[in-house]
């Protein structure tokens, strides 16, 4: 990850993007090519990849569609080649599909290996050692992180404690693979800012950070917000987006007000397309969510 010179924020409004000070902020970009890098959530064509819209895709041609959209980075979802994680034949299929056409691998978002926090040990262990192989995997790939969930049951703090000792275990596991482990806020207390920062606070751990996603979130809570306190332990970021106006801009989600809060938080690695829209065709919503991530950074750098 490129992570993190300090952008500060302030007065002066670009359509809801606030900058303090156009000429220290042109200074600063100065020789700078981006302000953040442009990635592709396997998750934007979960319905291609499922055989439920046509033209249907393989798992093995992701890297070769996301670079038809000009994208050079990619984020897979164990779903997708959930007997694969041990077979090192088909990990090399992938790993040199991606090298071909000039893709970078992030990470491997994780689902279905049970939950991290669940209250009895020996499934809560179970769990742990269910994700080491995508650890595997996502090293031999050239990942920097796995996703994982952080589901638990009981109090706000009973999940936390429960959680963070999962997680703890977990990172401890991948720390001699030198892969991160970091949690989306995904549904359950996981959406809940305060208590996932507090797990993270909790496991105190360095390869143990968070994967802000623009949506996901309940009604009762503040997604800016959210976003903001999520940031300090981001190690990967998920643009989120539904629809579209007639502008271009996102209908649910400010995306000038979500990048000014994840700039200004110094982050400059990559923010992952993850379209999840029913309107559009995946295609086009992919499309729809980098020109508007486009837009704003060339307005931003244009200040």
């Amino acid at each position: 990850m490129e992570r993190r010179t300090f952008l500060a924020f302030g007065a002066g409004t670009i359509g809801g993007f606030c900058l303090q000070g156009c000429a220290g902020l042109n200074q600063m970009l100065a020789g700078s090519k981006e302000l953040f890098k442009i990635s592709l959530a396997q998750w934007s064509l979960h319905r291609r990849l499922n055989g439920q819209q046509k033209p249907i895709l393989d798992n093995l041609d992701f890297a070769k569609e996301a670079r038809s959209f000009d994208i050079e980075a990619v984020e897979y979802v164990n779903q997708f080649f959930k007997d694969k994680a041990k077979d090192t034949k088909y990990l090399t299929e992938m790993k040199k599909r991606a090298k071909d056409n000039g893709i970078k691998s992030l990470l491997i978002m994780c689902d279905g290996e049970g939950n991290l926090g669940d209250p009895d040990s020996q499934r809560r262990k179970k769990t742990v050692e269910n994700h080491y192989k995508w650890v595997e995997a996502a090293k031999f790939l050239g990942c920097h992180s796995i996703r994982v969930n952080a589901y638990s049951q009981g109090s706000f703090e009973k999940q936390m404690e429960l959680v963070a000792d999962g997680l703890s275990s977990l990172s401890e596991f991948a720390a001699d693979y030198k892969i991160n482990v970091i949690v989306e806020n995904h549904g359950g207390l996981s959406s809940n800012d305060h208590w996932l920062t507090g797990v993270i606070t909790k496991v105190n751990l360095p390869n143990c950070g968070t994967l802000p996603d623009f949506g996901n979130f309940p009604p009762e809570i503040d997604r800016y917000e959210a976003v903001k306190a999520m940031m300090p332990f981001a190690k990967a970021v998920s643009a989120k987006s539904y629809d579209f106006d007639e502008q271009g801009n996102e209908t649910m989600i400010d995306y000038y007000r979500m990048i000014s809060i994840v700039l200004a938080a110094g982050y400059h690695g990559y923010v992952g397309i993850e379209y999840e829209g029913n309107k559009l065709s995946e295609n086009d919503g992919i499309i729809a969510t980098k020109q508007l991530l486009e837009k704003i950074q060339q307005k931003i750098k244009n200040v």
